[in-house]
């Protein structure tokens, strides 16, 4: 609930402020504010849909969704990020094209719009900076663009009102878009590595497989299958053998789960005597038999 809330309200300052710059553009007739209100607009949109989605993840599970909407969350996340990548090569573009051809700049107008820009989205950033999804991350890094941004037209029309010299704006422009695109990217590979349901970053096969086995009467474990649903929710399954059947061992077990932040598994005991389906489990029983 928190999460939605956030980002309801970094919508808000966004379009709010969105609105404003455009208009306050053309009083003082500055394309470069206009434009960047445009961009603005964009994101508003974007953290829009960051919002309903985020609303929509926290529905429970049902016979469709037995894991549960959390991935819907993750939607959000992707859109968010493509349209920060998507952002960062125009502002890059743009203003490569500034270098070339320079253009004429509203200092004042800038420096007026430019206060109230870093203000806006520094409290916007740090609504959300604090959440419980990828989904708010990006919101999140989409607000961390927009105040460098604000705050670099800011030291930067300050600077200009001064020297004249306008290839400053484009230069830093260049710097924080090439930042967010960095910081975008990694974000997209956390959201790759998701929908490919690798093993998540924080967790140690070994040493998870090492404290089971350490369990009196756990004899092996494989078929260990960790992955995250969305980034922050972690699922395991994996096959327990052991000499007797016990209650015990699937509360070990979870236990020994719980300290690598793994609060959901699916956890299959099988007897020393049993034929696993799988060729990699009798290998791995031959082995226990051998030694045994």
């Amino acid at each position: 609930m928190k999460t939605e809330k956030n980002i309801l309200i970094a919508f808000l300052l966004n379009i709010i402020f969105s609105m404003l710059e455009f208009v306050g553009g053309i009083i003082i007739g500055s394309i470069a504010i206009i434009s960047d209100s445009i961009h603005d607009i964009t994101d508003a949109i974007s953290i829009g849909i960051a919002y309903f989605l985020e609303k929509k993840s926290k529905q429970k599970a049902d016979k469709k969704h037995t894991y549960g909407y959390y991935k819907y969350s993750i939607i959000g996340s992707v859109i968010t990020t493509f349209l920060l990548l998507l952002g960062s090569i125009f502002v890059i573009y743009e203003s490569v094209k500034r270098i070339i051809n320079p253009v004429s700049i509203n200092y004042d107008g800038m420096i007026i719009f430019a206060i109230f820009g870093v203000i806006i989205y520094f409290i916007a950033k740090c609504v959300t900076q604090d959440g419980d999804s990828l989904n708010q991350k990006s919101v999140s890094l989409h607000m961390l663009e927009d105040v460098l941004g604000w705050f670099v037209v800011l030291l930067g029309s300050i600077f200009m009102k001064f020297t004249n010299i306008s290839l400053i704006d484009p230069i830093l422009s260049i710097g924080v878009a090439v930042f967010i695109l960095i910081s975008a990217l990694k974000n997209l590979k956390i959201i790759i590595d998701i929908f490919l349901e690798t093993t998540p970053k924080n967790i140690n096969i070994d040493s998870i497989r090492n404290d089971i086995l350490k369990i009196e009467g756990v004899f092996d474990v494989h078929h260990i299958h960790i992955r995250s649903i969305d980034g922050y929710k972690n699922t395991a399954t994996m096959h327990i053998v052991i000499d007797k059947y016990s209650e015990k061992y699937k509360k070990e077990v979870r236990k020994v789960l719980e300290k690598y932040s793994v609060y959901h598994s699916t956890v299959e005991l099988e007897l020393k005597s049993e034929i696993c389906d799988d060729k990699s489990c009798n290998i791995t029983k031959a082995k226990i038999h051998h030694h045994g």
